[in-house]
């Protein structure tokens, strides 16, 4: 059977128990929510067919309804391994993410609730299994234009418009079931420091206290560090001293493996040794100053809306950007599933990693119980990949929105979670006072102008805002441009849109290109950019490739603006 999205989705915590649920699936849209009266949790047939893990609004689910779906239901029949069944063995249930609040079904009785449309969650449904014949049933409720829930770049108009674009809803990421002893590992929390050498590691574990849990690190197969150490109630730290510091780098993404074990219990991982921080108007990647030269990829496909068709094509786009001469992408509005990170991981890309705030409505006093909890469980979900280098919980927000206490209070979440990577309040816009570093989004198309604007840094100087319509001047502690160009070129349709004035030819975009990006490059005040964007998203057409990933101009010349030295680097 032809399983799509067969890969194991959670590279970082990988078992051998496990069986993907990807595939058909039974589904009904249910547009006046009578599901649970009607009987859908149960054995009685839906109707229709999806093919999981795609989106109902896609191509690729066979469903392609691009309505309004305020309610969705799954159902498929599952059969177990008789091991799985035995005393002392447990069966999760696991999703990638499903938009916005699921309710899951096993064998008609509710299993479990989770709210958020882009965090993955797990449930422990071992005692509502039997022999055979399991039936698992989802309802997905999503009411976008409630305002109380991050939808991101979904358009919350009929169809796709401006900067909007087709909604998802539902499961959008692969389901899996994983078997497990009753004492298993269910966290990790990674921590390298690589001035001493070691990895430091919180394990949350299950059912285990009084128990051991050992680690094993190991360089290209050779053992470079054991640990082990006893389980106080679901809790166990170690510090792994390591024998041998290989550095991850984008030029050079050297990974550990480390395989963990408690009990009968076995989990495979890995690691990367690296540090990053911010000082000065400098980035630093290892203790080295690093120009961040990224690219805004907001995980669109034409087939598979927010899920790439195959794993293929997660680690095509890392190569496409890397091609033009990027070095990472700020991955915008949207959270990528756990393989793109590991193809990141993988291949030395950096990630600037953002939630979907967009959509919400964050004068409501429901914003809170949305946004924080759902954003707790993606920084618990992703610390642990090197690639990510920094975290931004919002994205243009105004002070209009009165948004003050919701931006400080995500700041001071993500800081107390994670206290070694830089943090960006809410970019590009209004923000409070509590950010690690100063960015702006500037879409000015005059690369003379736009090159003015910020040479009084040189001198320490604030700048004029230029974008932003509500804020007049930026601060000489400015390092950041994390929008800007947006060039506006589709040769063979002039009916989308782009930033500024469409450009009339590939040797125009080129110039325009080379002068936006030489003035941020040439300002030794600047540290990072980001360039929007990686690929034109439907009616957005001023991506470096098209939306089905061709190029619309020749890639090697901007490699090579993007790759020349840039002033801070001096």
């Amino acid at each position: 059977m032809n399983i799509p999205r067969n890969d194991y989705p959670k590279p970082q915590m990988m078992r051998e128990e496990w069986l993907n649920l990807n595939g058909s699936w039974e589904f009904v849209i249910d547009s006046y929510e009578h599901g649970i009266s009607e009987g859908y949790p149960d054995e009685k047939p839906l109707g229709g067919r999806i093919n999981v893990p795609f989106c109902p609004e896609s191509r690729l689910s066979g469903v392609e309804n691009t309505d309004f779906m305020d309610c969705v239901w799954y159902k498929r029949e599952v059969e177990l391994p008789e091991s799985w069944l035995k005393t002392g063995r447990c069966t999760h249930i696991n999703f990638g993410a499903c938009d916005y609040t699921a309710h899951i079904f096993v064998n008609g009785k509710k299993a479990g609730i989770h709210k958020g449309g882009y965090s993955s969650f797990s449930l422990d449904i071992t005692s509502l299994l039997k022999k055979s014949g399991n039936i698992i049933a989802v309802c997905a409720e999503d009411d976008l234009r409630s305002g109380t829930q991050p939808s991101g770049k979904q358009s919350m108009q009929k169809e796709s418009f401006g900067c909007f674009y087709t909604r998802t809803t539902g499961i959008w990421q692969t389901v899996w079931l994983e078997n497990t002893p009753d004492s298993y590992i269910a966290s990790l929390k990674m921590t390298p420091d690589i001035h001493s050498n070691r990895l430091t590691v919180e394990a949350e574990c299950a059912n285990a206290s009084g128990r051991v849990l050992v680690a094993a690190a190991y360089y290209r197969g050779v053992e470079v560090g054991r640990e082990s150490c006893i389980i106080y109630g679901e809790n166990a730290v170690m510090c792994i001293t390591l024998s041998e510091l290989h550095l991850w780098s984008p030029d050079s993404p050297l990974l550990y493996d480390i395989v963990f074990t408690l009990e009968e219990d076995t989990l495979q991982s890995y690691f990367g040794m690296r540090s990053v921080y911010y000082s000065d108007h400098r980035f630093y990647l290892n203790d080295r100053p690093l120009f961040l030269r990224l690219v805004l990829d907001q995980g669109f496909y034409p087939d598979g809306i927010y899920t790439a068709p195959t794993d293929e094509d997660l680690k095509r786009d890392i190569l496409l950007s890397k091609a033009a001469g990027f070095n990472g992408a700020r991955l915008h509005q949207k959270i990528f599933e756990e393989r793109f990170l590991y193809h990141c991981d993988v291949l030395g890309y950096l990630v600037w990693e953002e939630h979907a705030n967009w959509g919400l409505n964050i004068q409501n006093g429901e914003a809170h119980k949305a946004f924080l909890p759902e954003w707790l469980e993606i920084l618990k979900r992703d610390y642990n990949h090197p690639s990510i280098i920094g975290w931004c919980p919002f994205n243009e927000t105004s002070d209009a929105q009165n948004i003050t206490d919701l931006v400080i209070d995500a700041y001071k979440l993500t800081k107390e979670f994670d206290r070694t990577r830089p943090v960006i309040d809410t970019s590009g816009w209004y923000r409070t006072d509590k950010t690690d570093m100063e960015d702006t989004h500037d879409y000015d198309q005059n690369p003379f102008t736009f090159k003015s604007r910020y040479e009084p840094l040189r001198k320490g100087k604030q700048v004029d805002s230029g974008f932003i319509p509500f804020i007049k001047t930026l601060p000489p502690t400015l390092c950041f441009i994390s929008e800007y160009g947006g060039i506006w070129w589709n040769p063979d349709d002039d009916k989308g849109w782009g930033y500024g004035e469409r450009v009339k030819s590939v040797e125009e975009l080129t110039e325009r290109y080379r002068g936006l990006t030489t003035a941020i490059l040439d300002n030794p005040k600047l540290c990072a950019f980001c360039y929007t964007q990686l690929t034109d998203v439907e009616q957005e057409q001023n991506g470096i490739y098209t939306y089905d990933r061709k190029p619309k101009f020749d890639i090697e010349t901007i490699r090579e603006i993007n790759s020349r030295k840039a002033a801070m680097e001096e």
